[in-house]
């Protein structure tokens, strides 16, 4: 598998997982992502800033997108719960990951997150912060069994709660 920068080129691909991904929380009746987030406007924007990634298989089929980043969240500023860091650590963050319907439940969601925290590792970031929906038992467990801890509650521009989890590495 190969993670590369996502193009402008890629966006009805990925706009096809995010719609997948969309349906397939509706079906678990979970309510993230049921208000038309992520659009294209969001994932252009992530494209732009040069955060936006896409997962290829042996076939250079586009299987997963992600926003992955090291700029600092606004919405971590403030936690219901206290995160493991102080405020002025560097940290990464990992936003909208969705995965191809031929590929859910293969491992992908864990393989992002695991390349994301080697890339941090390169760059000395030594602490990878991610939230994710009360409902998405799904992103809980893994990142539970990748070693992130969970911190508390942080509240989205929206004002949507979400459940904030942080690792050391």
């Amino acid at each position: 598998m190969t993670i590369r920068y996502t193009t402008s080129n890629d966006l009805k691909h990925i706009m096809e997982i995010i719609h997948y991904a969309q349906r397939y929380l509706a079906s678990l009746n979970i309510d993230q992502w049921q208000d038309g987030y992520p659009n294209e406007t969001q994932i252009l924007n992530d494209i732009n800033n040069s955060e936006s990634y896409v997962l290829l298989n042996s076939n250079d089929d586009i299987i997963a997108t992600f926003m992955f980043t090291t700029s600092k969240e606004p919405t971590y500023n403030t936690i219901e719960g206290e995160w493991l860091t102080d405020k002025n650590t560097k940290y990464g963050v990992i936003h909208r990951i969705a995965v191809a319907e031929t590929c859910t439940n293969k491992g992908i969601a864990k393989y992002i997150i695991t390349h994301c925290e080697q890339q941090l590792q390169l760059q000395n970031i030594t602490s990878m912060r991610i939230d994710t929906h009360q409902d998405n038992l799904g992103m809980q467990h893994i990142l539970k069994s990748l070693g992130y801890t969970y911190c508390g509650i942080i509240t989205l521009t929206s004002g949507a709660l979400r459940l904030a989890f942080e690792k050391q590495l």
